[in-house]
């Protein structure tokens, strides 16, 4: 069965294309999914013109995306051994994604014309095949990844020496910290029983205070007694007295 194929289908043909098929292929396949129409002379001129015009929209588009690409340069970096020979290599897609972090615009792998991935230092000119005749170059650039310096065995001596110190006083500090907690809890527990003692002595010097006034009254006991030892003595000397009249 002659079909006019409607869109791409990969490894069988593209849209526009009128092909020869197996009948059973199209009727199953192909017509249902949209995929290519009968062959008819109506069909086959109204494709070829809708084909066409996309043709020509597609091929202004890629004149234009060519004239953006055209002489771009692409550095890539990539760990290199003896010779200047890659660890790994460097592979269409790796070119792709760089391209579009340079540009800003989404290139398909499969548009650059590399022939087996680069895998040695160095520049190249590579090609992207965009369409028909359209083939704007760039140049990849692949340089060495540069290795973190590791410090020598001085600087790692050195720098042992020097952290020796802090790890001695944090250890130190370390040591300390519970015998702080163990005065603090010793102060907590001594706290109440210094109230205790603060609130009997208060009690002691309340009592010492009371009995004070008791003794100011003694001296009022003293002056009696010694009104009475002055009424003694003035008794005797008044009998003193008349003793002497009667003599």
């Amino acid at each position: 069965m002659k079909v006019i194929f409607l869109q791409d289908v990969p490894n069988v043909a593209q849209a526009g294309q009128v092909k020869e098929v197996a009948d059973g292929y199209a009727r199953n396949y192909l017509i249902p999914r949209k995929l290519a129409a009968l062959a008819q002379p109506q069909a086959v001129s109204q494709i070829e013109t809708r084909t066409k015009k996309m043709e020509v929209r597609l091929t202004s588009e890629m004149n234009e995306l060519a004239s953006q690409i055209e002489g771009k340069e692409v550095s890539l970096k990539a760990k290199a051994g003896a010779k200047d020979k890659l660890y790994g290599s460097i592979t269409s897609a790796d070119i792709a994604a760089e391209l579009q972090n340079v540009t800003g615009l989404e290139i398909d792998k499969r548009k650059i014309e590399l022939e087996e991935p680069i895998r040695q230092l160095g520049s190249y000119e590579i090609a992207l095949k965009l369409g028909k005749d359209i083939t704007p170059k760039i140049k990849v650039t692949v340089i060495e990844e540069e290795a973190e310096e590791k410090p020598s065995k001085k600087e790692k001596k050195v720098a042992k020496k020097k952290e020796a110190p802090k790890a001695e006083e944090k250890a130190a500090k370390e040591k300390k910290a519970p015998k702080t907690a163990k005065k603090a809890a010793k102060k907590e527990k001594e706290a109440p029983e210094k109230e205790e003692k603060a609130a009997k002595e208060k009690k002691k010097t309340a009592k010492k205070v009371d009995k004070e006034p008791k003794a100011e009254k003694k001296p009022k006991k003293a002056t009696k007694t010694t009104k009475a030892a002055e009424k003694k003595t003035t008794k005797k000397a008044a009998k003193a007295k008349k003793e002497e009249k009667t003599e």
